[in-house]
């Protein structure tokens, strides 16, 4: 389909492909047997309720990520327009760009460290017509200070991979996707630390924070944002630890 434009019905009928079509298709074949994702070579992927494109400056939106923005959507449950939603290393605009799209009131702010990944982001959200407002820069050090303590769900899915764990990865991922937005560091759960440091005076009275981590990684990530929130780390589908869920109460938990 992706060399022909035709629908998957005619393909498997039989029909007879124009040479261009033919060189398309060869190409694409020989990327893939190259280890290239077959995301990238599709060029789109389903997430939620929105469709995105992807491509190599932004991490391929998993079901893992798929399955925080469920759970973010559930916990929320509503929203007007006085509403502020972030995400934190929003890469593709995933996580904003379908919060948006099921809670078309809220005003929803979406940073990322990398300046490809938001070129990518704000592609898509042009493509979407949904209005996101993106900032370049470090976590929290992009947003503006106007939402400070205002926020009512922050979502992040941030690099969570230790160092050590990068060659050891599937060749498709290691030699295509971004290594700056998987890997945190030499213990994987550096940037976590830092969003938890900050994370409780961000947040509005109620306010939710939803982070991916992983599997190996619930027992810290519930001591880092334990110490400032009401705490719980969820499982996904597999049965792995896999969703950081935090709400601040309404008084200070230290």
């Amino acid at each position: 389909m992706s060399a022909t434009g035709k629908p998957r019905a005619d393909l498997l009928s039989g029909i007879d492909l124009a040479p261009e079509d033919e060189n398309t298709f060869e190409s694409l074949a020989s990327r893939r047997a190259a280890g290239e994702p077959l995301q990238y070579l599709e060029g789109t992927v389903e997430f939620g309720p929105i469709e995105l494109a992807v491509d190599e400056r932004a991490l391929i939106p998993r079901p893992e990520t798929e399955a925080v923005w469920d759970e973010a959507r559930r916990m929320l449950g509503e929203a007007g327009k006085g509403t502020v939603i972030v995400d934190l290393c929003t890469g593709s605009g995933a996580m904003a760009l379908a919060l948006k799209a099921v809670f078309p009131e809220a005003r929803v702010f979406a940073t990322d460290i990398s300046e490809p990944a938001l070129s990518l982001a704000e592609d898509n959200a042009a493509r979407l017509g949904l209005d996101i407002e993106f900032f370049h820069g470090d976590l929290f050090e992009a947003l503006p200070k106007s939402i400070y303590g205002r926020v009512d769900l922050l979502v992040s899915n941030p690099p969570y991979i230790e160092e050590e764990e990068w060659d050891g990865l599937p060749p498709d991922v290691r030699d295509h996707e971004p290594r700056r937005a998987l890997v945190s560091g030499p213990e994987g759960t550096e940037i976590l630390e830092r969003i938890a440091n900050d994370i409780y005076w961000w947040l509005g009275v109620g306010g939710w924070v939803l982070c991916e981590i992983g599997e190996t990684q619930g027992r810290r990530a519930d001591e880092l944002f334990g110490q400032w929130l009401d705490t719980e780390v969820r499982p996904d589908l597999t049965g792995r630890d896999r969703i950081l869920v935090g709400r601040k109460g309404a008084r200070c938990c230290v």
